[in-house]
């Protein structure tokens, strides 16, 4: 990302040869940002840069295609090329941004248009869309249209294209998580630009309260001037709550109007024509009222174009905002500490699990185990939580969270479930931390699968945590379905520790276990998407999905235990919608996604074909991307395809004789890297750090690029006019004696200091 932050810095640069509409400057920050930015850059480039809104940018490689493409201003010739390209913020002329909350995710679409007002008409370039996603963001879709020229992604089965060899990784992918960009090439200047996002990401949960966070802050250098655009923001929100309960407003970050009631919908409006484009990101936040536990259960008949005919259901419960309490927990921690943790990834997993101790309870048992190829355990059992035992465990953490050696899952697993076999007062938990991918995974599920069965209700509970892109994580989203835990992932550096801890505070927090369904034992093929139903947290909702053939009772009672053992009951109604599919009324694909990464986890274990061929139909038919499926970016000219037959092409997942297929690559987390994590590897981050002698090198090149940069260009040319005949021959005989030396230097290694032999 600090690339892109230059490249970024160097286009702001480049951008003072423009001489906009009106011979004004684009309008500036207060003096006091300015003088904060200029004390960033002076220590490397300043992370404002990076995109905290959907963005466009112009990739110049040639400064001389660079000026205004209406009026064209008297600009001085500039020489070269720039390697890597700079990049040229664009001005934004519409925003129009749709949110629709449901469940626990809101789908996003966004409406942009952008205008090259930085190269001339007579030249092009490429333009870069920069989308940054919120929490667990997930690309869906997106759709660029440029003069006669339109482009739209598609989802199809890997064995599809053909092109894959022939075309430019950097045609779009993830600059890092939750930063999705496209790159459109050969883009002409003072082009309008129009482009529609489409992404799904998690709403926030806590204490009762859903929030919606969407990146929104756009920096000064994309408003145009007034007196030449007029700017129209628009803002529109939907929140489908699914309960027939009263949904209370919490706060809004932008001026948003009621504009309806229907039922459990509400739906929210603001338009305006602004002076400056948001500088805030947008946020919404609602909670639905309900003191104790409540929920509701969905159910949608199958659908024609379903690859499965059984219907579909979705049970969703709120923990509410009663006070319940919460179990006490026998916690085993397990972390990776092999070689490829070292640095900063290490680091931050010590901090994360010395706070989550901390949050211990007096009266819980906890135990700490660190794996690489050996064992290393704080205690040989159970050691109850108090401020000694806390305190004790600050030196050995810092002693043992070592990076060193390999890795070996099943030994420290195997571990853990004998120190918690005698557990009875408490909640067994697992939390493994890991950041590799192991030979054995299948035998490791199998293995817990058949320990968990063994002690039933008073199995533990493992929950997962993935480091990077080299481990497994859909190993680790099985092994945690199966465990009745949580899963999590972080895939950059920064964002650690606070996933561990937001990890462990949804594990930790459990209020009622042993979840079961009654009143459905008559329906034929129930099957629920996870392998088992997880217990209920203080601090998440639960969602189960899963598919039935019969008839659904008009209320189903879910059972559990508290933490005194009492037995609870949950009554809920079901809701049956025929109108709207579930999975567009709810979350557009938020169930989908689920089921699809479940699926996958259940295809990977069994190596089942058929289940594979599941996930390919539910990916394309939903237009969400599998690890069996493949986004590409579809190139269509308007004026050379037929309506009727780009529909037709469309719905058979074909190509057009005047289409062109561009794959997109850096979607999909993989299986796991097994190799990388026997060498022990540490580039499963986006934002690991070279080795040290590449950065020198590289500064090196740089600075030597720059000094060549400088002697062939004009000011040179223009330097040496001006000098005097002196000054002249002093600077040939300089250049004169090094060449001799170069000469000298040359002979003694090749001809006589060649052959010592």
């Amino acid at each position: 990302m600090d690339e892109f932050a230059r490249a970024v810095e160097d286009g702001l640069k480049l951008s003072k040869r423009l001489v906009l509409p009106g011979g004004l400057p684009p309008p500036r920050p207060p003096s006091g940002m300015d003088r904060t930015v200029s004390a960033a850059a002076a220590s490397g480039p300043d992370p404002r840069l990076l995109p905290t809104a959907p963005m466009a940018y112009a990739v110049v490689t040639d400064p001389g295609a660079v000026d205004t493409p209406d009026v064209p201003s008297y600009q001085p010739y500039v020489y070269g090329r720039l390697d890597p390209p700079a990049m040229i913020p664009l001005q934004m002329k519409e925003v129009d941004l749709a949110v629709d909350c449901a469940l626990d995710a809101a789908h996003v679409t966004l409406r942009a248009r952008w205008w090259l007002h930085c190269i001339t008409r007579s030249r092009e370039c490429d333009v870069r869309l920069v989308v940054p996603m919120g929490e667990q963001g997930s690309i869906l879709g997106a759709e660029v249209t440029i003069g006669r020229r339109s482009l739209n992604t598609q989802v199809i089965e890997v064995e599809d294209h053909t092109v894959q060899n022939h075309v430019n990784i950097e045609s779009g992918s993830l600059l890092k998580p939750q930063l999705f960009f496209l790159t459109i090439s050969q883009v002409e200047g003072g082009a309008d630009i129009y482009a529609t996002f489409r992404w799904s990401q998690k709403l926030l949960y806590d204490s009762g309260r859903f929030s919606v966070d969407i990146p929104f802050r756009f920096p000064y250098f994309v408003n145009p001037l007034p007196k030449v655009f007029m700017k129209r923001e628009k803002i529109q929100l939907t929140v489908n709550s699914g309960f027939s309960k009263e949904v209370l407003l919490q706060g809004t970050s932008h001026p948003l109007k009621e504009k309806g009631r229907h039922g459990d919908k509400l739906s929210f409006m603001h338009e305006a024509v602004v002076e400056n484009w948001s500088s805030k990101d947008f946020n919404f936040s609602y909670s639905v009222y309900s003191a104790d536990l409540s929920g509701a259960v969905l159910v949608q008949p199958a659908t024609l174009r379903d690859y499965d005919d059984r219907d579909m259901f979705c049970i969703f419960l709120l923990p509410g905002s009663g006070n319940r309490k919460v179990f006490r927990k026998a916690v085993v921690f397990i972390v990776d500490t092999s070689g490829s943790m070292q640095g900063k990834p290490l680091d931050n997993v010590k901090h994360a699990v010395s706070t989550a101790l901390s949050e211990l309870a007096q009266g819980d048992y906890f135990n700490i185990i660190t794996f690489n190829d050996e064992l290393h355990s704080f205690s040989s059992c159970l050691e109850q939580v108090n401020e000694k035992t806390i305190a004790s465990t600050t030196d050995w953490i810092n002693s043992n969270f070592v990076a060193e050696g390999g890795t070996d899952i099943m030994h420290p697993l195997s571990e853990a479930m004998a120190l918690l076999s005698s557990v009875h007062d408490a909640l067994p938990q697992i939390y493994l931390i890991t950041d590799g991918s192991v030979d054995d995974e299948h035998n490791i599920c199998q293995t817990m699968k058949t320990e968990i069965t063994n002690r039933g209700s008073k199995c533990p509970r493992i929950s997962t945590f993935g480091l990077g892109l080299h481990c497994n994580h859909y190993f680790l989203r099985m092994l945690a379905s199966i465990g009745k835990g949580h899963y999590d992932a972080a895939l950059e550096t920064a964002s650690i520790e606070s996933r561990i801890l937001k990890w462990f505070g949804r594990a930790s927090s459990t209020i009622v276990a042993n979840i079961s369904i009654d009143d459905i034992k008559h329906l034929d093929d129930f099957e629920v998407d996870s392998e088992y139903i997880p217990d209920i947290s203080a601090k998440s909702p639960l969602c189960v999905s899963g598919k039935y053939h019969g008839k659904f009772p008009d209320t189903v009672v879910v059972k559990g235990y508290l933490a005194d053992m009492k037995e609870i009951s949950i009554e809920l109604k079901v809701q049956h919608l025929k109108e709207i599919p579930l999975d567009k009324f709810y979350g557009f694909q938020v169930l989908t996604t689920q089921q699809i990464n479940l699926l996958t986890s259940k295809a990977w274990l069994s190596a089942d074909k058929q289940l594979e061929r599941k996930v390919i139909k539910l990916s394309i038919q939903n237009g969400l991307l599998s690890e069996y499926t493949e986004m590409v970016l579809l190139e269509t000219y308007l004026d050379k395809v037929d309506a009727t037959q780009k529909v037709k092409q469309k719905l058979k997942g074909k190509k057009g004789p005047d289409e062109r297929r561009i794959p997109l690559y850096g979607l999909k987390l993989g299986f796991g890297d097994k190799d990388a994590t026997r060498e022990n590897l540490i580039t499963g981050f986006g934002d690991a750090r070279p080795e040290e002698k590449s950065v020198i090198l590289k500064k090196a090149s740089g600075c030597c690029s720059r000094l060549a940069d400088c002697l062939c260009c004009m000011c040179c040319i223009k330097a040496c006019n001006r000098m005097n005949d002196q000054c002249a021959i002093v600077m040939a005989q300089v250049c004169a004696a090094l060449s001799c030396l170069g000469c000298y230097e040359c002979c003694s290694e090749v001809c006589c200091g060649g052959s010592e032999s």
